[in-house]
């Protein structure tokens, strides 16, 4: 069924819209008091991502104060490594950490594509109490990270500065690399195509490591496994196509090839051009983007300013589509005033360039 509100899928297909449509990565958060409370109440992150009625409700939480376009699922990118065995756990200052690292020849051999109902069913089953509560108000996004971002973690053991076991194993052992990177898209396939069957209206793949690989290296060991991802998917579901966003934080450099690669549309960081990037895949694809979340930081003026030059960069709609977004995800010390600020400015102001 068609959201009351389906302005965010009309701008992923290139269609007409009264304003640009707004939603932002990580917009459930740390920075919105109602999550800290809903989070202490569970007691951790991954109690929270576990649940599905809490999960719900953080979803819903900065769609309710906001009025934005779109809800996303309340999730974690790193939920398909830990259905594959590798024990997740967060800890206080570090971030994620796997108890079971691969980095032999047999941690490779050993990984297979879990089984989605029996290791991942609490995500399916918060996609369906959301699309419930939402009550078809605004579409909601599904997500998983690419192959290669999980793969850095997976490899890494958790967070890491300069990817070096990653990047030895790349240069080393393509091959066990490749291996990696195969069951990893086999695997985000599944669990997106279960996510859709579960209600998602579109999709996210977020590449955040992708940035981090040289030219050459992006398309064979990145690009390459999100193309495969998207090859796989369910692309239409209840009667409604499902639009696919792909997103590489630092992949300006590979704009054409990642809008030649089946995604309905690109995700930019604040380092792109919009209008560049428009003329560069001749509309080809919707854009997605490309506030600095560091603007969320500034005065009043500033924020509005600063949404407005994105706006005025994209230009006229015309046949292109365009999803007001920030470049990454909002920082956990923004104040919650700045992004209704943001929300207010996009929605007032675009609707002078929807006219055009």
């Amino acid at each position: 069924m068609k959201p009351i509100n389906d302005t965010f899928l009309r701008a992923l297909k290139r269609e007409q819209t009264d304003y640009t449509p707004v939603w932002l990565m990580r917009q459930a958060g740390r920075y919105l008091p109602e999550y800290n409370a809903t989070r202490a109440r569970l007691g951790s992150f991954l109690a929270l991502a576990k649940c599905p009625e809490a999960a719900c409700e953080v979803t819903l939480q900065p769609v309710d104060r906001f009025g934005l376009d779109a809800a996303i699922l309340f999730s974690d990118i790193l939920t398909v490594p830990d259905a594959m065995g590798l024990g997740l756990s967060f800890v206080a200052g570090e971030g994620p950490v796997f108890a079971k690292p691969v980095q032999s020849e047999e941690a490779v051999a050993a990984l297979d594509v879990p089984d989605m109902e029996e290791t991942l069913g609490y995500v399916t089953e918060a996609v369906r109490v959301i699309r419930r509560e939402l009550n078809n108000r605004v579409p909601l996004i599904g997500f998983s990270g690419s192959p290669f971002t999980l793969a850095c973690y997976m490899i890494e053991g958790g967070s890491s500065k300069d990817f070096a076991t990653v990047k030895k194993m790349m240069y080393t052992r393509p091959d066990l690399l490749e291996r990696i990177l195969d069951v990893n898209a086999r695997a985000v396939t599944a669990y997106l195509n279960a996510q859709i069957k579960a209600g998602t209206q579109a999709l996210q793949v977020f590449d955040t490591w992708g940035g981090a690989l040289a030219d050459g290296c992006f398309e064979r060991f990145s690009l390459r496994y999100m193309k495969q991802i998207i090859d796989g998917l369910i692309h239409e579901h209840d009667g409604q196509k499902v639009p696919v966003i792909i997103f590489t934080k630092g992949g300006g450099l590979w704009l054409e090839q990642m809008a030649a690669c089946g995604a309905d549309c690109v995700g930019l960081d604040w380092t792109v051009n919009l209008a560049k990037a428009r003329r560069r895949v001749n509309d080809a694809v919707s854009l997605q983007g490309n506030l600095d979340p560091a603007v969320l930081f500034a005065d009043e003026a500033a924020i509005r300013r600063e949404v407005r030059r994105v706006i005025d960069s994209f230009g006229p709609v015309g046949k292109g589509g365009h999803v007001f977004n920030l470049g990454h995800g909002i920082n956990q010390h923004t104040d919650p005033e700045a992004v209704r600020i943001l929300v207010d400015e996009v929605h007032t102001y675009s609707r002078r360039m929807h006219e055009l």
